[in-house]
């Protein structure tokens, strides 16, 4: 990866360029086709392009977003479904965030940062449960909760081994660190470094970062700068919808991406779409201040999915179950399951999730099984995978496959491995019945050797042989 000296500012996020471009486009249906013909080549779409998409009203148009999207995401990710778990670690907190319940002035929040046996205790807790994919989240801290910390975190929960499985891929969601710092956190094993800007306009950024190191627009926004600079080769961004318009924060994110693409070779591994969710104890009581309708989220996905075709979309417990199930068909390839907000709580059976120490409340309340049962009997294939991560398919080598569409070859045979894995260890009688349907329909649909690697991989499977990737 060839990676520039990290930049200090956040001046690829030119404001006026970007009201430019939405002021310069109208509702045009010849262009918008045109747009769509030119998306479902998966090639991705530019700012104008991406402008255009977001006109549109048209019941017969918006048909035709959500058909493109549709087909360029089974195109490359096919019905595979990645699950993971996050893992609140601690909600220790310096921060002043308007929107968030673990602000450094919420008084009412029971503050909690695990001790390692009660780290283990969580990831013991999650393994029972089948997850072999977790993302360690945690308040911004230094001291002895600072980076050390969650590099023993990550070491405690990798060490957790069970009768009937282990977790193999951690991801992270962390504060900004320096270079040097990313390059320690990189011996830590992980696998994607998420930070999400929440917001993009720099004076809606200011107005809900009160204080706190998260104050600095600057020092944030170029943080994916400074993790690949450090060595970290997949980074996660995102944004807090419902903070300023939509349509901006998108042009926005699409600016963060290609400044990456210039200065580091690559953009990023996954982009999440979290919406503002009610918070107990933040300063926002009255709702998002730029509220984002379910029709227009669900056009944020397709758009999403439209543009940057190669890139994992992330979808958190934050949305009701029901609007989950509509976008995964419009782009999102990644969700989180049975998920809790506060550190604990998996140990604990999540009792006190509603509102002593939890982040946000949640949308989505149903366990990991129904979740996959669910998913599978809508046609989809869960995937615990976590292959690309181990055999070093990350970063531009990643995208090398991806683009070609080489990637499917790996992707769809560990996905088949892995949930029936996870059928055999640990899925209920009827999730079962859901799931070998599932992965009997996948595999009938494969050709060539991403047929011959699943049939043979499932068959290691069955002869209880574990961890099986290619």
């Amino acid at each position: 990866m060839n990676v520039k000296p990290p930049l200090q500012t956040g001046s690829f996020i030119d404001e006026a360029a970007i009201g430019h471009v939405l002021d310069s486009v109208r509702p045009d249906p010849v262009a918008i086709r045109e747009v769509l013909a030119k998306a479902r080549q998966a090639r991705g779409l530019e700012a104008r392009d991406m402008a255009l998409l977001m006109t549109l009203s048209d019941p017969e148009l918006l048909e035709e977003l959500f058909a493109s999207a549709r087909q360029v995401k089974e195109e490359i990710y096919g019905r595979r479904l990645v699950l993971f778990a996050p893992l609140y670690v601690s909600n220790l907190c310096g921060n002043e965030c308007a929107y968030c319940a673990f602000r450094a002035g919420n008084k009412t929040l029971q503050r909690k940062a695990l001790s390692q046996e009660e780290v283990r205790a969580e990831v013991e807790a999650l393994v029972d449960q089948g997850h072999k994919r977790l993302l360690i989240v945690a308040g911004e801290t230094s001291g002895q909760h600072g980076l050390r910390y969650i590099m023993d975190c990550i070491a405690t929960a990798y060490g957790v081994k069970t009768d009937r499985g282990e977790i193999r891929r951690i991801n992270v969601n962390l504060a900004p660190l320096e270079v040097e710092e990313f390059r320690q956190l990189k011996t830590s094993g992980i696998g994607t470094f998420q930070l999400f800007q929440e917001t993009y306009h720099r004076d809606t950024y200011r107005r809900v970062h009160l204080a706190g190191p998260k104050s600095d627009y600057d020092w944030r926004v170029t943080a994916m700068h400074r993790a690949m600079a450090g060595g970290l080769d997949d980074v996660g961004i995102g944004v807090l919808f419902g903070l300023h318009d939509w349509r901006f924060e998108l042009l926005a994110m699409l600016a963060h991406i290609r400044s990456l693409e210039k200065h580091c070779g690559v953009g990023p591994h996954t982009i999440s779409v979290p919406r503002m969710e009610p918070a107990h104890g933040s300063n926002v009581s009255i709702g998002p201040p730029a509220p984002v309708s379910d029709l227009d989220f669900k056009k944020i996905v397709a758009i999403l999915r439209l543009t940057v075709p190669y890139t994992g979309m992330i979808m958190s417990t934050r949305e009701s179950a029901e609007m989950r199930n509509q976008t995964l068909a419009l782009g999102i390839s990644q969700i989180s399951a049975g998920s809790r907000t506060n550190p604990g709580a998996y140990k604990s059976g999540g009792e006190s999730e509603i509102f002593d120490a939890a982040q946000f409340q949640l949308g989505d309340h149903r366990e990991l099984d129904e979740v996959i049962r669910e998913v599978a009997e809508m046609g989809y294939l869960p995937s615990f995978c976590t292959a690309c991560y181990r055999l070093g398919r990350t970063g531009q080598d990643f995208m090398d496959l991806a683009r070609p569409g080489e990637i499917k070859d790996h992707c769809n045979p560990n996905a088949v491995a892995t949930f029936l894995e996870y059928l055999q260890d640990y899925g209920s009688p009827e999730t079962r019945q859901a799931g070998e349907a599932a992965i009997a329909r996948e595999i009938a649909g494969m050709e060539g050797v991403a047929r011959q690697r699943s049939e043979a991989m499932a068959a290691r499977v069955r002869r209880g042989e574990p961890d099986v990737i290619c």
